[in-house]
C-alpha cells in the first residue's frame, strides 16, 4: 500500500507532528484488517485440512479390512481364492492336479489349486502353500483337506517345483500314493498341526466344496 511523504511545515513545529499522527492512524485500520484476513486464512486451512486427514484414515482402514469374501469363486490351477461362510468352492478339472481346502473355524473357505506345471501367469506347485498361508493369515483352522491326484504329486513338488530343477538334475518322482508325505508338506508349509490335514485321491474332473 502506497502512502505519501510527510513534508515539513514553514508553519510551526507543530503541524508536522499533528500530520504525522493522523498518518499512523491512517495505517492503523488496514494492518488490523490484514491481520483478520490472516487469521480467517489460518482458519479456513486448517478447517480444509481436517476433514482430508480424516478422509486419508478411512480409506486406508478400508483398505487394511478389505472387500468381505464372495460367496461363490472359481479356483483354477496356479491360484488361490477365498468364499464367506456358507459359500462354495469350484476347481475346475482337477487332472493331475492336487487342490487344498483350508476350512476356517469361523465357517469361510480357502482354496488353493496346485499343479504339477505352472499354468502362465499363474503360481507354481512350490509358491501355491505360501500364497495359501498368506491369505489365510492368523485364522484359527478347523480343517485342511487335500485332494486330488495323489498318485503323481512328489511331497517335494511343494517346496521347489519341477520347473526349478535344472538340465542334469534329478526330478524326483513319486512312487505310488504318498499320503503321509503329501499331509506332513501341506501341514509344514502352512504352519498348521499335522492331525488336521486329510489327503484322499479322487477320480478326475471338477471338484465343488461346500
Amino acid at each position: 500500500m502506497f502512502f505519501p511523504r510527510a513534508r515539513q511545515s514553514t508553519h510551526g513545529a507543530g503541524r508536522p507532528t499533528a500530520w504525522r499522527a493522523a498518518t499512523a492512524g491512517a495505517l492503523v485500520l488496514p494492518l488490523a484488517l490484514l491481520a483478520l484476513e490472516i487469521r480467517a486464512g489460518s482458519t479456513a486451512q486448517a478447517q480444509t485440512q481436517e476433514p482430508v486427514n480424516s478422509g486419508q484414515g478411512i480409506a486406508a482402514e478400508a483398505v487394511a479390512h478389505g472387500p468381505e469374501a464372495p460367496l461363490a469363486a472359481t479356483v483354477s490351477e496356479g491360484q488361490v481364492k477365498e468364499v464367506a461362510p456358507g459359500g462354495v468352492l469350484t476347481y475346475p478339472s482337477v487332472t493331475s492336479c492336487l487342490t487344498v481346502t483350508v476350512r476356517l473355524r469361523g465357517g469361510g473357505l480357502v482354496g488353493a489349486h496346485a499343479s504339477l506345471f505352472q499354468v502362465p501367469g499363474e503360481l507354481r506347485s512350490d509358491g501355491i502353500l505360501p500364497a495359501l498361508k498368506a491369505l489365510v493369515a492368523g485364522r484359527p483352522v478347523a480343517a485342511i483337506e487335500v485332494r486330488g491326484a495323489v498318485g503323481a504329486w512328489h511331497p517335494s513338488y511343494f517346496t521347489k517345483a519341477i520347473e526349478s530343477y535344472g538340465d542334469g538334475e534329478q526330478v524326483p518322482v513319486p512312487s505310488g500314493q504318498d499320503v503321509a508325505g503329501i499331509a506332513r508338506a501341506v501341514a509344514d508349509g502352512l504352519g498348521r498341526a499335522r492331525h488336521i490335514v486329510t489327503v484322499q485321491d479322487v477320480p478326475d474332473g471338477d471338484q465343488i466344496v461346500r
